[in-house]
């Protein structure tokens, strides 16, 4: 597993372009952008939370929040298909 500082690092390091004018790509980028994929191909609010690894601020929701990894997997090789031009062409209903 490798951290954000890591690949922040490696994207300094290759000069990474930004949208942003003038600065350098970042590793949170990566994180908006699984983010706004979820959503765009229709997976859940919640299972895209869960894979981001979120905090759940309240306690009593935090106690009874676990998650299979089976659930996330099936996402997550979409988004690593994606990414990989191996584009999905449906989205999740």
């Amino acid at each position: 597993m490798l951290s954000d500082m890591t690949l922040t690092a490696l994207l300094r390091r290759a000069k990474a372009v930004s949208d942003a004018p003038g600065r350098v790509a970042t590793a949170h980028g990566f994180r908006s952008s699984f983010r706004d994929w979820a959503s765009e191909y229709g997976y859940s609010r919640d299972l895209a939370e869960r894979a981001l690894a979120h905090a759940v601020e309240d306690d009593t929701e935090a106690a009874y929040h676990r998650t299979d990894l089976n659930l996330r997997r099936p996402m997550m090789q979409a988004w690593a298909d994606f990414v990989g031009g191996r584009r999905q062409e449906s989205k999740v209903t």
